[in-house]
């Protein structure tokens, strides 16, 4: 008798236990659905969003370039009259940059080298920096060439010593043009 009514008991809670997770399954199989729906709504409002967007840019561009291009048909109308020049500068420049006194052969026109100088002004890379570069360069390379046993070292030591000799040929260079002030 007592398995009869464990059986009994036990077939009960199966039963019960099985109604419910069909119930739960139905109920999650339909929150899922809505769920899912809600997102393709997102993905949709994102979407329209980015459209919006999108027409807002090119209309902003479309007015920019018709600005840009009342811009340039205004300067080209400038630019198409005649300009009169009222003054005129003449800049003279010493050759010699260390030293106010001429030889006889270069008009001095009583100005100090410093101002000279300082309306002229040098660009790009200097000749010590072009020299270091090529002296590191050249040195890596010819230190792990001559380094048989250890050519990671040999290159840094060649690439040391080459890119000091580089710099200091260049700085003479950039000393003999007048970039930099002789000792």
């Amino acid at each position: 008798m007592k398995k009869v009514v464990l059986a009994g008991f036990i077939s009960v809670m199966v039963m019960t236990a099985c109604k419910k997770d069909n119930q739960t399954a139905e109920k999650s199989l339909q929150q899922q659905k809505i769920e899912f729906q809600a997102r393709q709504l997102d993905i949709e409002k994102q979407k329209l969003a980015i459209e919006k967007e999108r027409i807002v840019y090119e209309a902003q561009k479309k007015a920019d370039s018709i600005v840009a291009d009342k811009k340039t048909k205004a300067v080209a109308e400038n630019n198409s009259r005649p300009q009169v020049i009222r003054e005129t500068k003449t800049v003279y420049r010493d050759r010699a940059s260390s030293s106010n006194s001429s030889n006889g052969t270069y008009a001095n026109n009583g100005s100090s080298s410093s101002a000279s100088q300082g309306t002229t002004k040098k660009k790009g890379m200097s000749k010590a920096a072009k020299g270091t570069i090529i002296g590191t360069v050249g040195g890596a390379a010819a230190g792990a060439i001559i380094s048989k046993n250890n050519r990671g070292l040999g290159a840094v030591i060649g690439g040391v010593v080459g890119g000091a000799t580089g710099y200091t040929i260049g700085r003479a260079g950039d000393r003999k043009d007048g970039r930099v002030q002789p000792k």
